[in-house]
């Protein structure tokens, strides 16, 4: 399968639209969390989630869902990593503004959230299934990867092909380092690799697959927040 068909003002300026609504450069991280603290002020509950990549998959999946997150008074936060967990329960759980709290968490960060949760007054959570009783639900290894699965090899070359990214991928794996790894730690190491790019494909994946074929943790944390 060839690429390059698109020219670097096609591949930006889909890259732009995929991101539309959506904070992007060094800043990024910062102000979407201080944007996300904002709307919260007035919300009846939020999702905790490491980053913008994974709020935007969060809210790409809402509106696939049909779901106005907004009007439900959801908001999702974007912590800026998964160490600021315990901040973020002090000032929106039951010893903070008392909201419905919910959560996504990548697997490596099981001990992190379940350490701040009960230190935050939310029980002794020992294992998965009693955090997910909290509202907070593993993604394994992380949402990436979630995603790719969920996706499949075919669906993600055809989707990278569309955006002008495909022959770069296959740069990546011709390389030394990642031609004999599995794909989806290759496609999770180009995501990863690139400027907008983790961000920009959370959307594009997401809004490639069935409603019903979304990664588990995204739909159980969806589930749980609009209490369906």
């Amino acid at each position: 399968m060839e690429s390059g068909w698109l020219n670097a003002e096609e591949r930006d300026r889909l890259a732009r639209e995929a991101l539309a609504g959506y904070l992007s450069g060094p800043d990024a991280p910062l102000q979407a969390t201080t944007a996300a603290l904002v709307a919260a002020a007035t919300a009846q509950a939020v999702v905790l989630v490491e980053g913008i990549s994974d709020q935007i998959a969060v809210e790409t999946l809402a509106r696939c869902q049909g779901l106005d997150l907004h009007g439900s008074g959801v908001v999702v936060v974007p912590m800026g990593g998964a160490h600021g967990v315990r901040r973020f329960l002090d000032r929106y759980g039951p010893d903070g503004a008392g909201l419905r709290v919910v959560g996504l968490y990548d697997a490596a960060e099981e001990d992190i959230f379940r350490r701040a949760l009960t230190d935050a007054d939310y029980g002794s959570p020992r294992d998965r299934t009693d955090l997910e009783a909290l509202g907070f639900f593993v993604c394994d290894a992380d949402l990436e990867a979630e995603l790719i699965r969920a996706a499949g090899r075919s669906s993600i070359e055809v989707l990278l092909e569309s955006q002008g990214d495909l022959g770069s991928f296959q740069t990546l794996q011709k390389q030394a380092e990642w031609r004999d790894r599995e794909f989806t730690a290759q496609v999770r190491r180009y995501l990863g690799a690139g400027a907008r790019r983790k961000s920009r494909y959370a959307r594009l994946l997401i809004e490639s697959l069935d409603v019903a074929d979304a990664p588990r943790p995204l739909r159980k944390v969806l589930e749980r927040v609009t209490h369906r």
